[in-house]
């Protein structure tokens, strides 16, 4: 199995609403990927966070294979997720993906 972690910062621009708002629709689009892609286990999205944090958004997602990473990359429903939640609205991102029994 492979999990495949992200970190998000949303742009600097967006007042304190309208980032609840974003995270709102990154948490309820990436949710939404569940059952719809080949290989995803489990996808979950954290939108809460302490004051202490340096992110806005965490996707942690459980996926078969990295062969089912790579497929989930380029996969057409996650790719209108990402290009209409998330890009648009984001400054960085972070990722890392791993390996696990």
């Amino acid at each position: 199995m492979v999990k495949h972690i992200i970190l998000w910062q949303l742009k600097d621009e967006f007042s304190e609403d309208r980032k609840k708002e974003i995270r709102r629709g990154i948490k309820e689009g990436l949710e939404g990927l569940a059952g719809k892609v080949p290989g995803l286990l489990e996808v979950h999205v954290r939108t809460e966070f302490l004051e202490s944090s340096t992110a806005d958004v965490m996707l942690n997602t459980t996926l078969e294979s990295p062969e089912a990473l790579k497929g989930y990359a380029v996969h057409p429903a996650h790719v209108a997720v990402a290009d209409t939640k998330v890009r648009p609205y984001t400054k960085a991102r972070v990722c890392m993906d791993y390996e696990v029994e």
